[in-house]
């Protein structure tokens, strides 16, 4: 039997499925049968066969009020899916083509997109709070009373069946296991785009990198594949450190016992002088304070990729970035989906990308 004719029966209609519905902050998901609507022009409908959590799901659960927060909605953002049914306008893509949706988008007419400057989308990338990326806040999905549910980072794939914008999909080689390929969606992606695309650490430098969480371990495997000569991780949490070791980690500082010294006067000690590239991965503007503090004078670059609340300042001295550190932020490493999604997967199949094997630390079905 043709793999298309697998999903005729649903075509142009609506699907009945089951999806984890946050319905309050903070609350317990709840597994509801809901429909979600046929796709439109520029939409596929996907089957999700793999989903992870990422810890940006988790912030955007817990959080009360902000640009991104409408409940109920369907969370998760990192994902592998195959199609089920396109719309109409859909280049590129078929029924039962395995595909990535990303938050990030690429639309790949725009000017920023045919730049290689940046990984920005000037024609969508201002507007993550819509349901749709083509239909504002059109959503989707409806539960069994007919109530939209609204979407989460044009995603929303802790539900059997979800509809995505091909600006917000890459086409994957059926040779990557799925549960490899969902955290390139998202973490594995931001760190190590972040290593090589946003600082391109370059080989023998030295490298600190402020949580261990799954960005931070990619940012200390895209620096260890850069061949980074020392890569100093920072966290509370001491037993993340032997499994740092796995992916580059030379040193680690847990900064409770740091006594009277800040971070960055540790590290400086450490390092005789700063580290040249520094990664905020947590998200709190203080500890961005300190990775930047924690770089060499004249040339340390430090790159944010933690996200705090919606607006919150950050201080940095206005002298020391006179005196050449350098600071900017990063978002999904600065790769942009359709062109560096498939450099990543082609470097796992020919040498495993330790990322995605160690970093998956529970799994369900």
């Amino acid at each position: 039997m043709d793999k298309t004719s697998l999903f005729s029966i649903h075509e142009g209609k609506p699907i009945r499925c089951k999806a984890a519905i946050s319905r309050k902050p903070g609350e317990a998901l709840v597994i509801e049968e809901i429909h979600v609507d046929p796709p439109q022009a520029y939409e596929v409908r996907i089957k999700i066969l793999c989903t992870s959590l990422c810890h940006t799901d988790v912030s955007f659960w817990k959080v009360e009020s902000g640009p991104l927060v409408r409940f109920p909605m369907i969370l998760g953002h990192e994902a592998v899916g195959v199609i089920e049914s396109i719309g109409e306008h859909v280049n590129g893509f078929q029924q039962g083509d395995i595909v990535l949706p990303v938050f990030h988008p690429h639309c790949e007419e725009c000017r920023d997109c045919k730049s290689s400057r940046s990984n920005w989308c000037a024609r969508f990338a201002d507007d993550f709070a819509s349901n749709t990326r083509r239909y504002g806040m059109t959503s989707r999905f409806k539960d069994s009373s007919g109530e939209d549910i609204n979407h989460f980072l044009f995603v929303s794939s802790f539900s059997e069946y979800t509809v995505v914008d091909i600006a917000h999909l890459v086409k994957l080689s059926p040779d990557i296991p799925v549960d490899k390929a969902a955290l390139l969606s998202c973490g594995v992606s931001t760190g190590i785009g972040a290593a090589w695309k946003v600082a391109n650490v370059e080989k023998g430098s030295t490298v600190a990198v402020f949580g261990l969480g799954a960005v931070g371990l990619a940012v200390a495997e895209g620096a260890r594949l850069r061949g980074a000569g020392k890569i100093i991780g920072v966290d509370l949490n001491p037993e993340k450190f032997e499994l740092g070791k796995k992916f580059g980690f030379t040193d680690f500082i847990n900064p409770t016992l740091c006594g009277e010294k800040k971070i960055s006067e540790v590290i400086q000690e450490m390092t005789r002088g700063g580290v040249d590239y520094s990664f905020e991965c947590v998200g709190l503007p203080s500890l961005l304070t300190e990775a930047f503090n924690s770089t060499r004078t004249g040339s340390g670059k430090t790159v944010m990729l933690g996200i705090d609340k919606h607006l919150t300042p950050v201080s940095l001295g206005s002298f020391d970035l006179l005196r050449g550190r350098h600071v900017c932020g990063s978002l999904f490493g600065g790769l942009k989906p359709k062109l560096d999604i498939p450099i990543l997967v082609d470097h796992y199949l020919k040498k495993p990308c330790r990322s995605l094997i160690w970093i998956v630390s529970l799994r369900m079905n």
